[in-house]
């Protein structure tokens, strides 16, 4: 019986109130349904088998964010909530005074170690993925499991598909190797499009350094076994007892430091899943008008019903 393969879970991160953007835009509308960029992502994953959907949020949206999306989506997938709050730590840790920002997208995942027992994916709560998205990780945590390494995936977008018009962004720029597994991964956590070129800055725009635009980037669109869990429990503590003690206020433990770090260590591989698909999302809000627009055509060409959730 234990070795019945678990179903996948699909973790979406949702705790975060969107600062650049002004606004809880986990909710905001992006079509004259009510529908949100949300809901097409788990449109997409419960068409492409996710039946269980973990939403990672913070307790002080949770009735708004219940009201607005989980109610609804409890009809078609099994709904649970973990909630990132600072308080999440290991016994013998603080938060450190002054601290509000959020402890990253590494502590976001591990703030679900509880409801999480077999394969899952995360995405971000405010990015549209793709249909293909969905379905090529859903089909790799159905048919690959960890052996002698744990063998993970994550989906890669083309680096020009993912910029924004409206100021700057980060990304996860990926190195490949010749059989598609991810090498390393370089956070960049501020990249901006100028005129045709994608470029990016390490010390407040003194200096920029181009990227191809075809660059295969990181939306944190990833699959993980269960194994996952507890390499994050053992590289949070030592980002609280390192890097935090460093930088109290501001440093982050990210998703995609743990990720490379597993690989340096020989522990993991990575199947980078590459997409064709567009990703668009509301960074700013400037950006809304060309994801509503986006979504209308995508609804035009049929790939969506006009109401999602009947």
């Amino acid at each position: 019986m234990d070795n019945i393969k678990k179903e996948p879970a699909l973790v979406i991160m949702a705790a975060g109130m969107g600062s650049r953007y002004g606004g809880l835009k986990q909710i905001e509308p992006i079509d004259d349904q009510g529908n949100k960029i949300i809901d097409f992502s788990i449109y997409d994953a419960v068409r492409a088998g996710f039946k269980t959907i973990v939403f990672i949020i913070k307790h002080q949206i949770e009735d708004d964010f219940k009201r607005s999306i989980g109610d609804r989506i409890s009809r078609y997938a099994d709904v649970k909530y973990v909630f990132q709050e600072l308080s999440e730590l290991p016994s013998g840790y603080d938060i450190p005074e002054g601290r509000v920002k959020p402890f990253g997208t590494g502590h976001a995942v591990l703030c679900a170690k509880d409801v999480i027992d077999g394969p899952f994916a995360v995405i971000n709560a405010d990015d549209y993925y793709g249909s293909e998205a969905f379905k090529k990780i859903y089909d790799h945590l159905s048919e690959v499991e960890d052996d002698d390494k744990y063998r993970y995936a994550m989906v890669g977008y083309e680096l020009h598909k993912t910029l924004t018009e409206n100021g700057h962004v980060a990304r996860g720029i990926c190195v490949v190797d010749d059989n598609g597994r991810l090498e390393m991964i370089h956070e960049r956590t501020r990249i901006e499009k100028h005129g045709e070129d994608a470029e990016y800055t390490e010390d407040d725009g003194k200096t920029w350094v181009k990227l191809p635009n075809d660059s295969l980037v990181s939306m944190n669109m990833w699959g993980f076994g269960n194994s996952l869990m507890k390499e994050l429990e053992v590289k949070f503590r030592d980002f609280l007892d390192t890097d935090l003690k460093k930088d109290p206020l501001k440093a982050e433990f990210f998703l995609p430091f743990a990720v490379d770090e597993l690989l340096q260590e020989g522990k993991a591989t990575v199947d980078v899943l590459p997409t064709g698909d567009k990703w668009h999302g509301v960074t700013y809000k400037e950006d809304r008008p060309q994801v509503v627009e986006a979504i209308r055509k995508l609804k035009e060409s049929g790939l969506y019903p006009d109401v999602l959730w009947k």
